[in-house]
């Protein structure tokens, strides 16, 4: 793309292991309406939590390939374990392109809570990340937060399965202990866990906690998106008569990705089976 209005109207590229970056994608459709998106979801690959941090570090930069060839003008790494393990890489890889991660909403957290303990629910690639450790000591020691960290094994195959039963035992299983210890604010760590906020609230108020409160990243996700976005001069203007796309890949079944989007945030882009890289 040579010029910059091209680049205006090229999309923007947004992936996940699976279905956890629709809770991504919600706010940057609702932050930025007028942008084509390109959505990816690894789901043949899934979950990454539970890989090396150099596999998962090669895949992820697959995948911004992928995105990168489909004319991407910038990548949301909607993906707590991938921002961990391959952001870095992806932005020395593509150093002009704007690429925005996640990660844990810990500073917010710290503000939130009053008995000064947080649990921060997560996977355990996350929580064992250099990144995240540095980022939970500096936090810590500025607020004094108590950081209490629940590894949830398992959590993100029963919700990319859909297994609303298995989903609330496990979130029983992980939730229950972080409340019993104090906390009173819990981070969503990873980009699934907002999907099933409404079992989670359900899951706290069965164990009689109050005044609990959730801290969910993705509206700072896209807030980070719109500055750049802005700040390269690359945002697409709304433009009459042609409405923003959004095109969907996967690396599993075209199908069950289709029923997800409907079932999780009510709608039906077009979806395409693909792979990215040897994998």
């Amino acid at each position: 793309m040579s010029s910059s209005t091209s680049l205006n109207d090229a999309p923007v590229g947004i992936f996940d292991s699976g279905l956890g970056g629709l809770s991504i994608l919600r706010h940057v459709r609702a932050q930025l309406p007028h942008e084509h998106l390109v959505y990816v979801a690894d789901t043949g690959f899934a979950p990454y939590g539970d890989k090396p941090e150099h596999v998962v570090a090669e895949r992820s930069l697959a995948v911004a390939r992928f995105l990168v060839e489909r004319g991407a003008k910038a990548i949301v790494v909607a993906c707590n374990t991938a921002t961990i393990s391959a952001v870095r890489l992806m932005r020395d890889t593509f150093p002009d392109l704007p690429i925005v991660g996640v990660e844990p909403g810990l500073k917010p957290a710290a503000a939130l809570t009053r008995s000064g303990k947080v649990g921060v629910l997560a996977t355990e690639r996350t929580l064992a990340g250099a990144k995240f450790l540095q980022l939970r000591d500096q936090i810590t020691q500025a607020t004094g937060a108590q950081f209490l960290l629940q590894p949830c094994r398992g959590l993100v195959d029963k919700i990319e399965l859909g297994d609303t039963d298995g989903t609330r035992a496990l979130l029983q299983r992980y939730v229950t202990p972080l409340l019993d210890a104090g906390a009173d604010t819990l981070v969503l760590g990873c980009t699934h866990y907002p999907l099933v906020q409404a079992t989670i609230e359900d899951v706290i108020a069965s164990a009689g906690a109050r005044d609990v409160a959730l801290v969910d990243t993705g509206e700072a996700v896209a807030r980070q998106l719109v500055r750049l976005l802005d700040a390269g001069r690359l945002l697409r203007p709304a433009t009459p008569g042609v409405p923003a796309r959004l095109d969907a890949y996967t690396s599993a079944s075209a199908t069950a990705l289709s029923a997800a989007f409907n079932s999780l945030i009510g709608i039906d882009p077009p979806v395409h089976e693909a792979t990215f890289g040897a994998g």
